[in-house]
């Protein structure tokens, strides 16, 4: 048995998650994501792999964030048709988040192509078409978290609860070797306990090789416990500057957590006036509709909430979701207070940029943050209180409050991961940290260390490890 690990994707960085493991020659990719930045250098690693896609026997999708699943239909475009292993929630959200990501594409092309071709320059083609996300989503294959299942012969999978968001999972993999099976388990990202509407993340499986994510590997976050008091108090604030509150937020999570905070506080009483709540997302209300279909993952508050009111707990008399564009263009002359939830949660694209246009220049209105800021994104500069920023070329002055709500994050901080992690130490033969800018993952490599963890590596993109 030969078996080695090639780490390709979210590398010393945290996007683009791609790693593949080889075993006598067939080969199975662990996430095919999209690599999210500046657009020059996302152009560059998107558009192509560094392996021919017909080699890959078997694909296995940790979970359906864009940064996980979003080059699937460039790898299904270039020669893949295997299967793509993943949860029932991530098969369903991966057919809408595809698509979606698909249209932003062409849409882009589309764009670019208005302004070179006149000037003579060669279009622009799209990494992906609509056909080929549509072409992608026959491959999705569901398996139930906990049921062991064969991805190629000699190597078996088991998916198990990563609480990170609607249907994650981590994937644990034993190879047969002829004596003992060597064993892989691949985090993807790792959640923490107590997330609204997840349920926890399931201890790491024993294992001898762990490929474990390092997002906030050196930074301690608030709890999830009290966040919707801290939100609460933010939003009753603005309400009283008639403000107001600009939420960018991952249509698929990120959105559906913020709704369900919102009503729960509404349903109790805890807002000082009724608010008007548009969620200004095609994608998110198309996200919203698969989170409603799956209430098997929820955890047992998201269940009773639900059950309280009538299986309806993404929906209450204030909230009101948005596909139409005139319907978006028409929040821009209407006053506040109200919230807006809208996409691209880092800022980068879709109808946020034009939300924070038209809102970041009065000292009413907050933006509110509640996820992770890729370097070098919008969201990352706001996050860091900027004087100016621009948005579609021009300049705007930042008048509006920002606030970061970190204790929403749906990652493991540095002491749970080393929480996670401790149980294996003195176990593994290797702990591979990935999904993680370099300083975050050698904090929590040297917090390994000091646990017991002799062997603790973080690759470099192309690196390539030998499995014993």
């Amino acid at each position: 048995m030969k078996a080695r690990l090639r780490f390709y994707g979210a590398v010393q960085e945290v996007t683009g998650s791609m790693h593949l493991l080889e075993v006598n020659g067939q080969m199975i990719a662990l996430d095919c994501g999209l690599f999210q930045g500046r657009r020059t250098q996302s152009a560059d690693k998107n558009s192509r792999f560094p392996f021919r896609p017909q080699k890959i026997d078997a694909v296995i999708l940790s979970h359906a964030h864009i940064d996980h699943s979003g080059r699937l239909p460039k790898l299904v475009r270039d020669g893949f048709d295997g299967p793509i292993y993943t949860t029932p929630p991530t098969r369903d959200l991966a057919e809408i988040v595809l698509a979606d990501s698909a249209h932003i594409q062409e849409e882009d092309a589309f764009y670019w192509n208005k302004k070179r071709v006149p000037r003579g320059d060669a279009p622009i083609e799209p990494l992906y078409t609509a056909d080929d996300a549509a072409a992608t989503g026959p491959l999705l294959k569901a398996q139930r978290l906990n049921e062991p299942f064969e991805v190629i012969p000699g190597v078996r999978a088991t998916l198990y609860e990563a609480g990170h968001m609607l249907g994650s999972a981590g994937i644990a993999l034993e190879i047969d070797t002829g004596r003992k099976p060597a064993r892989i388990v691949f985090t993807g990202d790792l959640g923490r306990p107590n997330t609204a509407i997840l349920r926890d993340p399931a201890p790491l499986p024993a294992c001898d090789y762990l490929l474990c994510e390092s997002t906030y590997g050196g930074r301690t976050n608030p709890k999830p416990e009290g966040l919707r008091d801290q939100l609460a108090d933010l939003v009753n604030k603005t309400i009283e500057r008639r403000g107001k509150i600009v939420i960018p937020s991952f249509a698929v999570g990120r959105t559906q957590v913020i709704v369900y905070h919102l009503h729960q506080l509404a349903h109790a009483g805890r807002l000082i006036e009724p608010i008007p709540i548009y969620v200004d997302s095609p994608l998110a209300c198309r996200a919203t509709e698969v989170f409603r279909n799956h209430p098997e993952a929820y955890d047992r508050e998201a269940a009773r909430f639900n059950h309280a009111t009538n299986n309806n707990m993404f929906d209450c008399a204030m909230c009101t979701y948005i596909e139409n564009v005139e319907q978006s263009k028409a929040l821009h002359a209407t006053e506040g207070p109200m919230v807006i939830i809208s996409a691209s949660g880092m800022c980068e694209a879709g109808r946020i940029l034009h939300h924070l246009k038209n809102n970041i220049e009065d000292p009413k209105n907050l933006i509110l943050i509640v996820g992770y800021q890729a370097a070098h994104t919008l969201g990352r500069r706001l996050v860091e209180k900027v004087p100016k920023v621009r948005i579609f070329g021009e300049q705007y002055e930042v008048k509006a409050r920002v606030k970061a709500l970190n204790g929403f994050s749906a990652h493991a901080d540095a002491r749970e991961l080393a929480e996670a992690t401790a149980p294996l130490a003195g176990v593994l033969k290797n702990a591979f940290l990935i999904h993680g800018e370099p300083a975050q993952s050698w904090s929590l490599a040297d917090r390994m260390h000091d646990d017991g963890h002799e062997h603790v590596t973080i690759p470099y993109p192309g690196d390539t490890f030998e499995i014993e």
